[in-house]
């Protein structure tokens, strides 16, 4: 019946401009940057927050070393939001 490639449908797709109705970030706004279907997260982009509340967006992340990163170790990055914890902003 199901393939293995994941098809599911959201309400929200790349780009669009969101509204968060629910946890930390409750009434912000942001544009998504990308959307993780198998853990159904989108990763947003903020706009309007001040430096230090968005620092404690960003998450880190350990990295190996590679030809990329020579030296490896902690990466910042953006943390995600639950799809369903967004709704689509009207213009």
């Amino acid at each position: 019946m199901f393939s293995e490639k994941c098809a599911k449908k959201y309400h929200v797709k790349k780009g669009d401009t969101v509204e968060v109705i629910s946890g930390e970030w409750k009434k912000e706004s942001g544009k998504i940057v990308a959307v993780l279907k198998k853990k159904d997260r989108v990763v947003l982009e903020m706009q309007g927050i001040p430096q230090e509340k968005l620092s404690a967006r960003l998450g880190k992340r350990t990295l190996k070393k590679s030809q990329a990163n020579p030296k490896g170790g902690l990466v910042e990055r953006a943390v995600s939001v639950h799809v369903s914890n967004v709704r689509a902003k009207k213009d």
